[in-house]
């Protein structure tokens, strides 16, 4: 195994707190930081994957993007739990529905996902096809919610190394086992919570409902990108517990 002395991915050096807010897009890191944290400034550009360090209640915080799919999210991941000591990681992203049990605009949180990815297998020989996310980040959520008075639908998750709404889904639905009940599809967080667990770093998944094969609503990407305060908020405050 080849680890170097510097990360190759996030600038070498960088202020980044012990606590990560974790979306997929840049720009709703830059969104975040501009509208949730104090005195926050960029820390890290490498090929313009945006990460910035701040402060959320006197809590440092950093909030950068993932990127696409599991390989490019694991890689922030490892680089930020080995180099940068990063204890708490906290996906957002948004997520399709694939049960009328999740609606547009739901906050869906994760308490397992499910992969039929060797993604997990290549890492380091992991041979199952489900992970958990660590049980206290995701009951402060829980926690969080209720005194915010902010609703969440908490159930199981499916991440897919392919875009769903791109391909005949309904293929592989049919193929998840059936006790799963599955609530929405997405493509990162079994890839973070897999990273995390294996360095036994605490990581937790929120998902935002933004398109639905019972729904014909789609978010724009501007909604995606600034409607979903709720779930920031909500993050905000747990990873801070």
């Amino acid at each position: 195994m080849f680890i170097g002395d510097n990360p190759i991915h996030i600038e070498a050096g960088a202020d980044i707190g012990s606590f990560v807010i974790f979306p997929g897009d840049p720009l709703r890191a830059k969104y975040i930081a501009e509208h949730f944290l104090e005195q926050a400034k960029l820390v890290t550009n490498i090929r313009n994957m945006s990460g910035y360090t701040g402060f959320y209640k006197g809590q440092k915080i950093t909030v950068m993007g993932s990127g696409m799919g599991m390989p490019s999210a694991s890689i922030y991941t490892f680089e930020l739990i080995h180099y940068f000591h990063v204890t708490k990681i906290m996906r957002i992203g948004t997520c399709g529905a694939v049960s009328p049990e999740a609606e547009i605009g739901d906050i869906i949180l994760a308490d397992a996902v499910y992969s039929e990815s060797n993604f997990a297998y290549t890492y380091n020989n992991y041979p199952n096809f489900v992970v958990k996310p660590h049980e206290a980040l995701t009951k402060a959520v829980e926690t969080t919610a209720r005194e915010l008075n902010i609703k969440i639908r908490k159930g199981m998750m499916t991440t897919m190394d392919v875009f769903g709404p791109y391909i005949d889904f309904e293929r592989v639905l049919k193929r998840i086992p059936e006790e799963y009940n599955i609530l929405a599809e997405e493509m990162e967080a079994f890839g973070i919570i897999h990273v995390a667990n294996s360095c036994d770093v605490a990581a937790a998944v929120m998902a935002t409902v933004v398109d639905s094969k019972y729904s014909q609503v789609v978010l724009s990407p501007q909604e995606r990108e600034t409607n979903l305060n709720n779930m920031i908020k909500l993050a905000l405050e747990a990873i801070i517990k």
